[in-house]
């Protein structure tokens, strides 16, 4: 037809989900506000009652509007819109994602790091400053920390197992062993979950809490956010073992797959750096 325009690129069709998604997260961070100050008050809604309400209705509403969105891209891909020019730009898009959590994650290292090397506390004067660094202990003297070669030494060969694992669903899809594929995604679900379990237990049986002191605060945040990162990366994982019986996912075109693959072999590589400093080193 005349006037037509032949290119590679997808155009998006108009979709619900942005507009829904910005309500969702709207919903969630004024419940969470609510919840958190039960004063607070707007348009005369207050107490935490409206907190939780808004809070987890938000929450299954950007459940519900993640799961449809998601959907859509993988009907987009079955219906040969993912071309390989948009398939480069997925690719960047992933990678930028990462660096993100990358530096994310810099970030808890830093504060581990400073705090560690320069024990500190707020003081008016450089000489008292000195006084308290120079007696300091890390980790405090009140801090019982974890043996490193038990449950997070355990919870570090989980994980590089699962990077092969991982590994092997990757090559056997690109070889056409639909089976290989399936076997190793669940295997690395299963790891995966294994791993969150250990935490979990860990977590319970500590002797430390994240409130009170800075060696507690920078642990749970930066084992906690990583724990939550590798929970992501299983759910993720297991959208990828559904969708494989379902006879998704080509040797040549996989992207969904490949895209959960580079996440968790990230995951693995944070929990190497959390394990020889934090564990190891930190304690």
């Amino acid at each position: 037809m005349a006037g037509d325009v032949k290119h590679d690129y997808h155009l998006v069709n108009p979709s619900p989900w942005p507009a829904v998604a910005s309500v969702a997260i709207l919903l969630v961070t004024f419940g969470a506000v609510f919840t958190m100050k039960p004063d607070a008050s707007l348009f005369g809604l207050k107490g935490v009652s409206f907190g939780k309400f808004a809070f987890f209705g938000g929450l299954l509403m950007l459940f519900y509007t993640l799961f449809q969105w998601w959907k859509d891209v993988v009907v987009e891909a079955h219906d040969g819109d993912h071309t390989p020019v948009v398939q480069i730009g997925l690719r960047y898009g992933m990678i930028l994602f990462i660096a993100s959590e990358v530096m994310f994650f810099v970030a808890w290292f830093w504060a581990f790091f400073n705090s560690a090397l320069y024990p500190h506390a707020f003081v008016d004067s450089p000489e008292a400053l000195w006084q308290i660094t120079s007696a300091a202990a890390w980790p405090p003297a009140s801090i019982q920390t974890f043996d490193p070669w038990h449950l997070p030494f355990i919870n570090t060969l989980i994980l590089l197992l699962s990077g092969t694992t991982v590994t092997w669903a990757h090559h056997a899809l690109i070889e056409g062993d639909r089976e290989g594929l399936k076997k190793g995604l669940l295997l690395t679900v299963l790891l995966g979950a294994l791993f969150t379990t250990f935490q979990v237990y860990e977590y319970a049986h500590a002797e430390f809490g994240i409130a009170g002191n800075v060696y507690g605060s920078t642990f749970y945040m930066a084992t906690g956010f990583h724990g939550f990162h590798v929970l992501v990366g299983t759910i993720f994982l297991l959208v990828c073992l559904i969708r494989s019986h379902k006879g998704h996912f080509k040797p040549e075109q996989h992207f969904g797959f490949e895209s959960a693959a580079w996440y968790w072999h990230f995951v693995d590589v944070v929990w190497i750096f959390l394990f020889f400093v934090i564990y190891i080193w930190g304690s």
